[in-house]
């Protein structure tokens, strides 16, 4: 592969950092309090939780699949640790640390189930998924009639701690950047990230490889599983409640946000530093839009608007990748 065409599919891969500018410098210069370092605080801070969920989302994506449950796990597995550790077990369960930790393994566990179904019954994952959303959906409306509260304080502290010697920046900020750029190395620069990836861009070819491409499904949606119930003790905290709704609309925001990134819908290319470029996006789309004091329901309609063009822009993507390969190989072809 030559040098120039390296260049134009690395562009292509981490065009959001371009857009990501180019959509600050317009808010920036049409919004004065856009800009402000107050503002940005506010955006990074309250994009935290989709960036988890994003990060899920696009791991997923990159196996080649789908998962539509991730808001779903984000509000149920909290909700029913919480109802457990403060109505049904309450002596049990009175640590707050286990009760984290309880959360964790059920998100996990959740992400086991789907990736089950997926690689070992062989079941469609749109359809799996979505099932298993209406579901945990159901379940928490049924528990939960209203909200839960008040909270452990630890539970506080997940969603609000701050640094103080960083200017009394919250801690969920950099703990966010540390988890991508952990992401970014497993999938990157580890054997298991190369088999991964592999994994979504030909499993077949992967398989016969000797890569066990069911298990790295399965992993793929452990790992969403994990990250939503993060999410879902972010959401908790910030809130000092659980509440029925938690999380209600953002798994296809969270879609969107991973297509922005660069993550293909058909899997095998995606980067975590991309995904969370599409995240910070969303974040900057969303604060634009309620500094112009633009109604709920409008907003509502924008952001399906987003989402339309993430998928229109991944198309363009694939089409834009597929020619410049082409066009080298017949490069190639002429110069043997």
């Amino acid at each position: 592969m030559s040098g120039g065409l390296k260049i134009k599919l690395a562009l292509l891969d981490n065009i959001i950092w371009l857009m990501l500018f180019l959509f600050f410098s317009a808010c920036a210069l049409g919004i004065p309090a856009f800009a402000s370092w107050n503002n940005i605080v506010n955006i990074l801070y309250h994009t935290t939780i989709m960036s988890m969920l994003v990060l899920a989302q696009g791991f997923v994506l990159v196996s080649g699949n789908l998962d539509l449950s991730i808001d779903a796990v984000l509000a149920f597995a909290p909700g029913v640790v919480v109802l457990a550790s403060t109505k049904w077990f309450p002596e049990t369960l009175s640590s707050p640390y286990l009760a984290i930790l309880l959360t964790l393994s059920l998100g996990g566990v959740i992400g086991y189930f789907n990736g089950f179904c997926v690689a070992k019954l062989g079941m469609n994952a749109f359809m799996q998924t979505l099932s298993l959303s209406i579901i945990l959906r159901g379940m928490v409306l049924f528990l939960i009639p209203l909200s839960i509260f008040p909270l452990d304080p630890v539970y506080s502290f997940i969603g609000k701690a701050r640094f103080p010697a960083l200017g009394n920046l919250p801690a969920a900020i950099p703990v966010t950047f540390c988890i991508y750029l952990l992401f970014h190395i497993l999938l990157k620069h580890t054997v298991f990230g190369r088999n991964y990836l592999a994994t979504g861009g030909n499993a077949r070819a992967s398989f016969v490889a000797g890569i066990d491409t069911g298990k790295m499904v399965i992993v793929g949606f452990v790992i969403a599983g994990l990250l939503s119930a993060v999410a879902g003790m972010l959401t908790a905290g910030r809130q000092d409640s659980v509440s029925n709704t938690m999380g209600t609309g953002m798994t296809l925001l969270a879609f969107a946000g991973a297509l922005l990134g660069g993550t293909s819908m058909s899997g095998g290319k995606g980067s975590a530093f991309g995904m969370l470029g599409g995240a910070i996006l969303l974040g900057m789309f969303s604060n634009a839009l309620n500094l112009l004091g633009v109604k709920v329901t409008l907003i509502h309609a924008a952001q399906g608007t987003l989402i339309f063009l993430a998928i229109l822009m991944d198309r363009f993507r694939v089409s834009l990748r597929g020619r410049l390969l082409r066009e080298e190989q017949l490069r190639k072809l002429n110069q043997a």
